[in-house]
C-alpha cells in the first residue's frame, strides 16, 4: 500500500527535533510520497535540504503563502519567479486567500494569487490553493482564470457540498486531511456523495492533526487516520482508498 501526503510542511521548525524520525515513521506505514508546499523565501533553503536528504520521496512546490503576503510581497513573488525559472518543481503553491487572521492585504493577496496561477499555467504545473474565510474571493479569481491550463488541488478543503462541486468544476481535486475526523468538521457528512476520483489525501502537518491526535503536532504518519476515516465514508478497503487517492495525486503532479 502506497500512501501520498499531498501537503506537508516537513521543513517546519516543529520538526527540528525529530524530522528524520517523523519521516521514517511515515515511511514505515506506507506514506512514501511527500509533496512540500512553500510558504515564503525564508524556508527555501530548508526545503532544498529536505529534498537532498530524501530525493526519492520529497517533491517540492514553489509559491508564496497568502498569510505571508505583506508590504514586501513583490520581492517575495520575484523569488518565486526566480525559483520556477531555475529548476523543476511539481506545483505552484501554496497560494490563495486567507482572511481569517488579517484582511489588511486582501488586494495584494488577490494579485499574488492571480500571478501564481499564471505562472502555473506557464510551466504547466498544478496550483495548490489555500483558502480560509475567502471562498468567494478564491472562486472569483478561479472564474477569471478558468480553462484548460488551470488545474490543481483545493488544499485542506473545508467548504460546503456546493463549494466542493464548484471547486471540482475548476479542475481542482479536494485535499482532505485531519478535519474529516473532527466531530464538527462537517465535510464527512457529504464527502461520500463526491466521487473519490476528485479527492487526494493530506496532513498539512504540523497543523490540523486528526483525531485522536487533535491539538497535538501533526505528522505525515497520521495520514493513516485520515485514510481510515475515508475508508469508512466510502465503504471501501483502506488499500483501495490509498490506491485511488495516490493515483489521483499522480494525475495532478505528473509523478
Amino acid at each position: 500500500m502506497i500512501l501520498t501526503d499531498t501537503h506537508t510542511h516537513l521543513y517546519s521548525e516543529a520538526f527540528d527535533g525529530d524530522r528524520s524520525l517523523a519521516i521514517e515513521r511515515a515511511l514505515d506505514l506506507g506514506v512514501e510520497r511527500f509533496f512540500i508546499p512553500a510558504i515564503d523565501s525564508s524556508y527555501t533553503e530548508a526545503m532544498l535540504d529536505l529534498e537532498k536528504a530524501y530525493p526519492d520521496n520529497i517533491f517540492l512546490m514553489a509559491g508564496l503563502h497568502p498569510t505571508h503576503v505583506k508590504e514586501d510581497y513583490r520581492k517575495e513573488l520575484a523569488h518565486v519567479e526566480e525559483m520556477l525559472a531555475s529548476r523543476k518543481f511539481y506545483a505552484v503553491g501554496e497560494t490563495g486567500i486567507d482572511l481569517y487572521w488579517d484582511k489588511t492585504f486582501l488586494k495584494e493577496q488577490q494579485l499574488a494569487f492571480k500571478q501564481q496561477i499564471q505562472w502555473a499555467k506557464k510551466y504547466a504545473y498544478p496550483i495548490v490553493i489555500h483558502c480560509r474565510d475567502g471562498f468567494d474571493e478564491v472562486f472569483q479569481i478561479l472564474e477569471e482564470e478558468k480553462g484548460e491550463g488551470l488545474f490543481g488541488i483545493f488544499h485542506c478543503f473545508t467548504g460546503t457540498f456546493e463549494q466542493a462541486q464548484k471547486a471540482i468544476s475548476y479542475n481542482m481535486k479536494l485535499g482532505i486531511g485531519g478535519v474529516v475526523t473532527f466531530k464538527n468538521g462537517k465535510i464527512d457528512t457529504y464527502l461520500g456523495k463526491i466521487d473519490l476520483k476528485h479527492v487526494v489525501l493530506e496532513t498539512d502537518s504540523p497543523y490540523l492533526a486528526p483525531v485522536p491526535y487533535r491539538g497535538k503536532r501533526n505528522e505525515s504518519a497520521y495520514l493513516v487516520k485520515v485514510l481510515e476515516k475515508m475508508a469508512q465514508i466510502y465503504s471501501m478497503d483502506k488499500e483501495e482508498v490509498a490506491a485511488i487517492t495516490t493515483d489521483n495525486s499522480r494525475q495532478v503532479f505528473g509523478i
